[in-house]
């Protein structure tokens, strides 16, 4: 398995445990949000949007918080001004680290996301400091078991795809940013169903750090995530097997 594939199992655990904290209506509200602020509140003319509200109303989201939500990023409701940011910043032994915030208060975003990285051992850096060591790729995870993957495999690389991987029966579609629409468009016109679509960080080159530094690193993450105002957050960090084990140890 891949780098990006263990993460992605990774994320995928972590979701599931932000549900059974309560937490997932904050960030499907978040993702609902920044779709609408992408593509405007039409769910039938913004597939990302129909997506993310989809998602929503599978994890029995209050129909108002959708609504709510959507009004938000589209820039309607209550008429609250969002912001969209990318913060820079090094973990402990360096790792970098980026953190995708959209926020109605900046001030409060930049002051919450410089605590917890000062308090793991990091800082926040410069703009285009840690930037360039990243680059958005698409990620598409499609629902269903039993997939074709051969089929899916030739539909997404003719449309653009970098890569398409079987993930212990869940199939993941990589695409380079600007083929991202064009993936999804031709995976949804074959018959595909998305279960998960965005446009996300993907380091250039990961970094491997012994087991306890690389834990450090994952609390950082972790902290970051826990806040209001992110929306994603990304590192280099290089995600071993041993890493994974001490996670679930831990």
């Amino acid at each position: 398995m891949s780098g990006h594939s263990k993460w992605s199992t990774i994320k995928r655990k972590k979701g599931a445990e932000d549900a059974k904290r309560g937490k997932i209506f904050t960030r499907l509200a978040r993702d609902i949000m920044m779709a609408a602020r992408e593509g405007g509140g039409d769910e039938n003319g913004n597939p990302r949007l129909k997506i993310a509200i989809t998602k929503a109303k599978a994890n029995n989201m209050p129909k108002d918080n959708i609504e709510r939500a959507i009004q938000r990023g589209a820039g309607g409701g209550d008429g609250v001004e969002m912001d969209e940011i990318t913060y820079e910043g090094y973990g402990p032994e360096g790792v970098a680290f980026l953190v995708d915030v959209l926020t109605d208060n900046k001030n409060r975003a930049l002051a919450e996301v410089k605590r917890v990285f000062n308090r793991a051992g990091g800082s926040l850096a410069s703009a285009g400091s840690v930037g360039w060591q990243f680059e958005k790729k698409g990620h598409i995870v499609l629902k269903g078991e039993n997939l074709d993957f051969d089929a899916v495999f030739m539909t997404a690389a003719e449309a653009g795809a970098d890569d398409v991987e079987n993930n212990d029966g869940v199939v993941e579609v990589y695409t380079p940013r600007e083929m991202f629409a064009a993936v999804e468009h031709a995976l949804t016109e074959a018959g595909y169903e998305v279960e998960e679509s965005e446009l996300r960080w993907e380091a250039k080159n990961e970094s491997e750090l012994a087991i306890e530094k690389a834990l450090q690193n994952m609390r950082l993450l972790d902290s970051l995530e826990e806040l209001d105002d992110v929306q994603s957050v990304a590192s280099n960090l290089l995600i071993s097997d041993e890493v994974i084990a001490a996670l679930e140890t831990a």
